[in-house]
């Protein structure tokens, strides 16, 4: 009778001690999509990007001037000092068209980083929700299906994206 009543105790204690494992889940592309400080981002390479295609746009135009008047004065000039024009404009637009693919680039790169940087920093900012929180986990969902499933409760999108963008300031 003693063994029983110890096991039983036993058992009572030991399930009293498991702890209730709190978990939920995001929407990755949700949030991510609307935070605060990606859309700051993006509008600033926008505005970046505006700027670089204005920029390309007058000095494609320009070469175009150059090569019409080349054209025009084509007649007038001497073979040999026509080719060496035309030759010059043509070197001259190859080095403008590198120049222009490694600002492209450069651009590129940098947004790219900034990118990261923010994904970074949203995954931090779930840790450390989730462990101010009392949860145990908290699943990211996205388009591949890694939860396929998950209660409305526990549906933690709207909350951390509400606590995400209070923390947030626009410098």
């Amino acid at each position: 009778m003693k063994k029983v009543l110890l096991l039983v105790f036993g058992m009572l204690l030991m399930a009293s001690c498991q702890k209730e494992m709190k978990t939920g889940f995001i929407d990755n592309s949700e949030l991510i999509k609307e935070y605060q400080k990606r859309k700051d981002v993006e509008a600033t390479f926008k505005t970046k990007i505006e700027k670089f295609d204005k920029k390309i746009d007058s000095i494609g135009k320009s070469f175009q001037a150059k090569a019409a008047m080349l054209q025009q004065n084509d007649p007038k000039l001497a073979k040999k000092e026509s080719q060496e024009q035309y030759q010059a404009l043509t070197q001259q637009y190859q080095m403008f068209q590198q120049q222009t693919q490694m600002e492209e680039q450069a651009i590129q790169k940098e947004s790219q980083t900034e990118i990261d940087t923010l994904i970074k920093e949203v995954r931090t900012f779930v840790k450390d929700y989730g462990k101010k929180n009392g949860y145990t986990f908290i699943l990211g969902s996205n388009e591949a299906g890694s939860v396929m499933y998950g209660e409305e409760s526990k549906d933690l999108t709207k909350i951390i994206l509400e606590e995400l963008n209070k923390t947030y300031k626009k410098d």
